[in-house]
This record gives C-alpha cells, sequence and structure tokens, in this order.
C-alpha cells in the first residue's frame, strides 16, 4: 500500500462566493481560512496547496462584536525610526473595509511560501460588484 498525494491541479478548484453582510468578522474570518487551505476536503495535505478561491463581496457590512471598534489597533511600521502607525478597527473599517478581512485571514493562513499562495486565492470587495463571473462562482451558505 502506498501513500496517497493529491496532484496540485488548478481546473478542479472550485470558487466560492461569500456575502459578508451582517456576519461576524472572526467566525468568516475563520471559515474562509479552512477554505484557503483546503481542510474542508477529504485529499487536504498540510504541505501542498489543496484549497480553492474565495471571494468575498460586501466587506463594507461585515458586523464585530463587543467594543471591537474603538478599542481594537492595527499597527504599521515604515522601518523608519518614530514610522509606527497605528488607526483603530473604526477607521480603518471607513477608510478600507477589505484590509480588515484581510488581516483577519492572513492571520489564520500558514506563514512563508505556502501560506502566501493561499492568500492570493482570496479576492475581496466591498460592494456587491465583482470581476469573477466568468468563474461561477457558488455562493456558500450556512455563515454565521
Amino acid at each position: 500500500m502506498g501513500t496517497y498525494i493529491p496532484k496540485v491541479d488548478m481546473k478542479t478548484k472550485k470558487w466560492h462566493l461569500i456575502d459578508a453582510s451582517d456576519k461576524t468578522l472572526g467566525r468568516l474570518a475563520t471559515r474562509i481560512a479552512v477554505i484557503l487551505r483546503g481542510k474542508h476536503r477529504p485529499d487536504f495535505t498540510t504541505y501542498i496547496d489543496t484549497g480553492e478561491f474565495v471571494v468575498v463581496v460586501n466587506a463594507e457590512k461585515i458586523a464585530v462584536t463587543g467594543n471591537k471598534l474603538t478599542d481594537k489597533i492595527y499597527y504599521h511600521h515604515s522601518m523608519y525610526p518614530n514610522g509606527l502607525k497605528s488607526k483603530p478597527m473604526e477607521k480603518l473599517l471607513a477608510e478600507n473595509p477589505e484590509e480588515v478581512l484581510k488581516k483577519a485571514v492572513w492571520g489564520m493562513l500558514p506563514k512563508g511560501r505556502l501560506g502566501r499562495d493561499m492568500f492570493k486565492k482570496l479576492k475581496v470587495y466591498a460592494g456587491e460588484q465583482h470581476p469573477h463571473k466568468a468563474q461561477m462562482p457558488v455562493a456558500l451558505t450556512g455563515l454565521k
């Protein structure tokens, strides 16, 4: 008996469409990370990218619990002296709602080359429109 190793084939990768309206940020990011990694598939392998594509629309309507809008702060450093920049979640959601969801999902993916390849399969859009209609994404339901 040999060990089954899945073949990486772009033709078998499905596209999923998720509507983020009134979905909790953390729960949604967890579900997206599972799909990007491929952990929902029976042929999941840790060292091979078996994940699928995810298109998220309505990122501007995402919900957060508790006082995260005012208390959670995102930091970025420019690598220059005194280059630490900070932005509360409320301001980042107003300016760039896609970035909040991307940062949440990025934290749940493995770091390194494999994680970067998985992250490239995530497409997030603030509004209802997206340019991936030709890929015929299947709407994902059952999310809270």
